[in-house]
């Protein structure tokens, strides 16, 4: 049975409480990469204002969402904007699979995931605790057993290697601020037979109206997924906006 969310005005006002909390209680996560790779990135100083000013692979990567838009990825219209439940039809997961969804936010997708893989798990891996204090609240509202919440850093998903049968970034990939290395890191959680898929609102299209540093295109994608040996298996182009795009170990 999935489990559906009921919203109400109710619903809101328990949400912007748990983010006030998280927030008054918590002093902001600034989690410093220890090793990264510096001279795969290039810092600009005059840059989109969308962006950090640092580019990976010609692309400046996007500023991350932070934990007070939390209801805007509850919102009700996320069905029908984006379509969420056809990316689960599509992902043909297995009863016993583990998924890591990255970037997970307020589990939005992790929820839905978990009633299809019930002898299995989801990793909801997400980097502000903020956001993981949401999720073990939905955990509880839901009585839902087989989500877990991951706390990651820029560099690592703090996954265990060969843990994983599918890492699920959707509308995340493009805000990391380490790329190379949480990919790197991704990719060793991966089993042998391991899959990563990605959903990006398709930058090709200069119609969709999403700010252009939060949009991909496949070339760029396929190029950054090349770099930590990723190959490219297949994109399925039946969302309204976005583009899925499924990569295997090579």
């Amino acid at each position: 049975m999935h489990h559906q969310r009921k919203y109400s005005f109710l619903f809101f006002i328990l949400l912007a409480l748990v983010i006030f909390w998280s927030y008054l209680l918590r002093p902001i996560n600034i989690a410093i990469a220890t090793t990264v790779s510096s001279s795969v990135y290039e810092q600009r100083q005059l840059h989109n204002p969308d962006g950090i000013g640092k580019y990976y692979m010609g692309r400046e990567i996007a500023k991350v969402m932070g934990h007070t838009g939390a209801a805007w990825l509850e919102r009700p219209s996320r069905e029908t904007e984006e379509k969420p439940s056809k990316i689960l039809d599509t992902l043909h997961l297995k009863s016993t699979d583990v998924v890591a969804d990255i970037g997970a936010g307020t589990g939005y997708l992790s929820f839905r995931i978990a009633p299809k893989v019930p002898q299995g798990k989801v990793l909801a891996v997400d980097i502000q605790p903020e956001m993981l204090d949401i999720i073990n609240f939905f955990k509880q509202e839901l009585n839902v057993t087989n989500v877990e919440a991951v706390l990651a850093t820029p560099t690592n998903p703090n996954l265990p290697p060969a843990s994983v049968d599918l890492a699920l970034m959707v509308d995340a990939y493009h805000e990391f601020e380490y790329p190379r290395e949480l990919m790197q890191a991704i990719v060793k959680a991966l089993k042998p037979d391991g899959r990563v898929v990605l959903v990006e609102y398709r930058g090709e299209n200069p119609l969709i109206m999403i700010k252009g540093l939060h949009k991909m295109t496949q070339k760029q994608v396929k190029k950054e997924m090349q770099a930590v040996g990723l190959v490219w298996r297949e994109t399925k182009n039946f969302l309204p906006q976005q583009h899925l795009m499924v990569f295997a170990k090579g």
